[in-house]
């Protein structure tokens, strides 16, 4: 399978000749039994198509032949690329691959052919995204690297299918994080969560707070916690729901890791949450058939769901009213982490209740805590030199 070059000549209407050069290839046989050929082309000299009548030979023996296709970018994602993606993740994560495809990337590239992206016109993209953003302004290094992110996993499955021989993502340049400038870690000290949980004992929502400051759950996790799994005999508790949003509506999810894990309660929490679900029976009593009972730990007095930013809102009221330093609902996540690593607790063990990929993302996570606790292992270690 060789392929020929074609000349084709075409006067205008002034009379002048223009002589494009094409390479066409056989590509296989039709349902009648006839040649199909493809054309590429064309170019300016025969050298050139000659050069690319070898490549595409190659590709074709090699089998990574791909035919010409006027595809846009826009036609891929949209009719073919979401509608795939859909199926295979959460929700939450393909309304964040659509809303970041349709508003930063699509305006710009949406109209080329995908057989026509290059790694610079992405790096082009990137940066006007870093300079100019959208209608928010500048986008963040962290933000716009997500967004290649995404692009990459759309050509991928570009070469999947068989649009595109190479992914043009891997040989783009995405901003790296500026570390400098990341945000650091907000959280308490044990004397200010102890205040908190103080300040917060009879209030609804006690349990919530709770919940989340002692077990280092997530926001969605505490919310999607049911009855069902949670073990009073045990003291301890199956994560495997989540509650998130996605353009405002609550829909039910899995864990972020996609695993479910299951954490052991302290004492006290166990108590608390057995007084609540006592709580719980009298409010499906008092509105009877009304009731939305969905087996929800965490809910309003009729059983519905709390929307995830309501209950974020809630937690910085309850703050507020403590009169603490402020910090954010995830914060108490990472208050969790550091008092237990503070505490000497395995990091192996931490990683395993916050539901993370593996300790050494745990340990990365949570560095901070680390060199204010090696003073106390200089002294501990001379002082057994020392004996």
């Amino acid at each position: 399978m060789r392929g020929h070059i074609h000349k084709r000549v075409r006067t205008n209407a002034a009379g002048k000749e223009t002589v494009r050069w094409y390479v066409v290839v056989d590509v296989g046989i039709d349902g009648d039994g006839r040649r199909k050929q493809k054309w590429h082309g064309g170019f300016d000299t025969r050298r050139e198509a000659e050069v690319e009548r070898a490549k595409i030979v190659s590709d074709l023996h090699a089998g990574g032949y791909v035919a010409p296709d006027r595809l846009t970018l826009a036609e891929w994602v949209k009719q073919s690329w979401l509608p795939m993606t859909k199926t295979r993740v959460k929700p939450s994560t393909y309304d964040s691959y659509r809303s970041n495809m349709e508003t930063h990337v699509l305006p710009a590239l949406g109209g080329r052919a995908v057989q026509q992206l290059t790694a610079p016109m992405l790096n082009t993209l990137y940066a006007e995204l870093l300079s100019r953003g959208g209608e928010r302004g500048p986008l963040a290094a962290k933000t716009v690297r997500y967004v290649h992110t995404i692009v990459h996993k759309a050509l991928a499955d570009a070469v999947d299918a068989g649009i595109i021989g190479v992914n043009v993502a891997d040989r783009a340049k995405p901003p790296r994080p500026n570390r400098a400038r990341a945000r650091e870690i907000e959280c308490w000290e044990p004397a200010e969560l102890a205040a908190f949980l103080e300040s917060v004992k009879g209030a609804r929502l006690e349990p919530a707070w709770r919940l989340a400051a002692m077990t280092g759950m997530r926001r969605g996790e505490v919310l999607g916690l049911r009855w069902c799994d949670v073990d009073f005999d045990s003291s301890r508790i199956a994560v495997r729901n989540a509650l998130v949003t996605v353009a405002y509506e609550i829909l039910e999810s899995s864990p972020k890791s996609h695993q479910a894990r299951v954490i052991d309660l302290d004492p006290e929490t166990t108590a608390l949450l057995r007084r609540h679900r006592d709580r719980q029976e009298r409010d499906r009593e008092e509105f009877g058939a009304e009731y939305d009972d969905r087996d929800l730990v965490i809910c309003a007095d009729d059983g519905c769901p709390i929307h995830p930013q309501s209950f974020s809102q809630a937690f910085g009221r309850a703050v507020e009213r403590a009169g603490l330093r402020k910090i954010r609902l995830h914060d108490l996540r990472h208050t969790h982490a550091t008092i237990a690593v503070k505490a000497g607790v395995p990091v192996k063990v931490i990683s395993e209740r916050l539901g993370h990929e593996s300790p050494a993302f745990t340990l990365k996570q949570y560095a901070h805590v680390v060199p204010g606790m090696q003073a106390e292992a200089a002294q501990l270690i001379a002082a057994v030199v020392a004996s």
